[in-house]
């Protein structure tokens, strides 16, 4: 036993679902779905989670240009949700806001973890991972191309979709 996996842990699957490309102006973002297959992520929340990102670009504060990247969607629990953008900069260099929603709250906000600036820090879990090393083979792909715009096409159409 490790301190890592408390003795009472019970892992699940989740199922990831990839939902088309969101254009926030001129960033594209492949648009994932990451949820247990028996308590799927609505309709509604995920048109107010797109909703939130669209109003959040327009009031510039994604600070997104042209940015290629992706989105995770992620139900955690019964209510509470986390809203993963991912944008990749600096040619392969993957930068995050995390966004969340919980019960009584009326849409997305940013998540200021509480952790400390220094130190360890949360990243990934280790379901959205399966998305994340998927996208990172689909960026290296398009990376290694003449990146013409029928590139960028084929990168927009690579997906994940799976459990995880």
């Amino acid at each position: 036993m490790t301190s890592a996996v408390g003795p009472d842990y019970r892992h699940i699957s989740k199922e990831a679902v990839p939902g088309g490309v969101l254009d926030l102006g001129a960033a594209r973002l492949k648009w994932y779905v990451l949820a247990p297959d028996d308590r799927r992520v609505t309709d509604a929340v995920a048109r107010d989670a797109q909703d939130f990102l669209r109003k959040a670009q327009a009031d510039e504060r994604l600070g997104l240009g042209d940015d290629l990247g992706f989105v995770i969607l992620h139900r955690c629990g019964d209510s509470f949700y986390f809203l993963l953008l991912s944008v990749w900069r600096g040619a392969n260099e993957l930068w995050e806001a995390v966004y969340y929603r919980d019960a009584g709250m009326s849409g997305f906000a940013p998540f200021d973890a509480a952790y400390p600036a220094s130190g360890v820090r949360p990243t990934f879990c280790v379901w959205e991972m399966g998305i994340v090393a998927a996208e990172s083979m689909a960026w290296t792909q398009y990376l290694r191309s003449s990146r013409t715009d029928d590139d960028r096409r084929i990168w927009a159409e690579t997906c994940f979709a799976g459990t995880v």
